[in-house]
């Protein structure tokens, strides 16, 4: 599953479904798709999400030393959405997600 984020304020940003329910979860939602967040709370949402990975940033990522595939911190694939809600919070714009 795919989850796209839109606003009026920012390219469309698309990320894999358990990344963003992740992030949804980060932000004080539901990890319900569809959904919205008003453009009163973005803000709120997305100081949630900053210090979320935050304090995620402070734990070490676990290793496998059985592959050879590299580990994407969760604050690298949060950084699309994390843009995308700072251009919604600028621009006072509702943030949608499908």
């Amino acid at each position: 599953m795919l989850v796209t984020f839109t606003t009026n304020a920012y390219a469309d940003t698309t990320l894999f479904g358990d990344v963003a329910l992740a992030l949804l979860k980060m932000m004080g939602h539901s990890a319900t798709v569809p959904g919205a967040i008003l453009a009163a709370d973005v803000p709120a949402a997305l100081s949630r999400l900053t210090a979320a990975i935050e304090s995620e940033k402070a734990s070490s990522p676990v290793e496998d030393k059985y592959t050879d595939e590299p580990i994407v911190s969760m604050a690298n694939r949060a950084l699309p959405l994390i843009n995308l809600l700072a251009a919604a919070a600028k621009a006072n714009a509702d943030v949608m997600w499908q």
